[in-house]
């Protein structure tokens, strides 16, 4: 069992339960989860959205293996409750709340020898093998809860203008395994949680960059970047360092891009915490699969990349996750 864990922000432990359905049509309650054994160079993240308005989830589950190839499928079970994390195969429970999770998924994903073919998802499934994944992993804290509730500016926005007006997240401790035909692979790492509810459209910002690094029980970091529009930017973040959580004030990023100019491949970033400490911290992608949603005639990428940090002398694992409009 975790030893308890002090929270930051107006949240309790009973939010890591799912919360009253909401009136709008749009309204999402996700979990994402991920998890990076930097030992054996494997890697991946779960998600579930609840779109219970909509009478149907959004199930993802990625998994990077060392050699490059990519596991991953994408779902829309129906449901029609915002009960539980339950659908798609995928499962999310609440062992004991802000200190313990486990999430588990039992269901086919396909196998990328070449990943960026996702950006055609339609030819990826056609062209590619599919193969059943197993993964069952328990999540514990190595830091506290940080994020709101809700309450802020967010609120006021129509909702179509939504993105996580409540949202919060975790640094994690992970265990467990996942198993791939007759292979299993354990895995004992690290990793970061978010949980969210609330109106959600993709497209209601321009884009963001966020930044998830854990390197070791004691140290981890997340770094945020979110852009409404040129004179609407909001940055984010923390420095975890067991219970002491130092915000994130200033930040300048600078990426690699491959040749089409939108999958990043290499990160420089600058940071200045409000305790006044200043940070270089460098990342190099490890593995790459180009992610899509599309609403209402517009098409976001999403750019997940699963990278190697250096930050201070210490190396770790986490994602870059690049937001565009496109």
């Amino acid at each position: 069992m975790a030893a308890d864990r002090r929270i930051v922000g107006n949240l309790s432990p009973g939010d890591d339960y799912t919360h009253p359905l909401g009136p709008e049509s749009s309204f999402n309650e996700s979990m994402y989860f991920n998890f990076f054994d930097r030992h054996r160079g494997v890697g991946g993240f779960v998600r579930l959205g609840n779109r219970a308005n909509e009478g149907r989830a959004e199930m993802t589950v990625t998994v990077y293996l060392p050699d490059g190839r990519v596991l991953f499928n994408f779902g829309r079970p129906a449901i029609d409750n915002n009960d539980s994390f339950d659908a798609g195969g995928m499962q999310f429970e609440v062992l004991c709340p802000g200190q313990r999770l486990r999430t588990t998924y039992n269901g086919p994903v396909v196998e990328l020898d070449e990943p960026r073919q996702m950006s055609d998802p339609k030819r990826a499934f056609a062209d590619n093998p599919m193969r059943r994944l197993v993964l069952d992993l328990v999540h514990e804290a190595v830091g506290p809860m940080y994020g709101s509730a809700g309450g802020s500016k967010e609120d006021k926005l129509p909702d179509d203008q939504q993105f996580a007006k409540a949202h919060y997240e975790q640094h994690m401790k992970v265990s467990g395994s996942l198993v791939l035909g007759d292979e299993t692979i354990a895995i004992d790492g690290h990793g970061l949680r978010d949980h969210s509810w609330g109106p959600r459209y993709w497209q209601a910002i321009e884009g963001y960059e966020w930044l998830t690094m854990n390197f070791g029980d004691d140290l981890g970091a997340m770094v945020s970047i979110v852009r409404r529009g040129p004179d609407d930017v909001k940055i984010g973040g923390v420095i975890v360092e067991g219970d002491n959580v130092d915000p994130v004030v200033a930040v300048t990023l600078e990426a690699d891009y491959e040749d089409n100019g939108l999958y990043h491949r290499g990160l420089r970033v600058k940071l200045t915490t409000g305790s006044g400490r200043k940070l270089d911290i460098s990342g190099k992608v490890r593995g790459f699969i180009p992610l899509r949603n599309r609403r209402g005639g517009m098409t976001t990428h999403i750019g997940e990349g699963m990278t190697q940090w250096t930050m201070e002398g210490r190396s770790g694992y986490g994602l870059s996750e690049f937001l565009r409009q496109v």
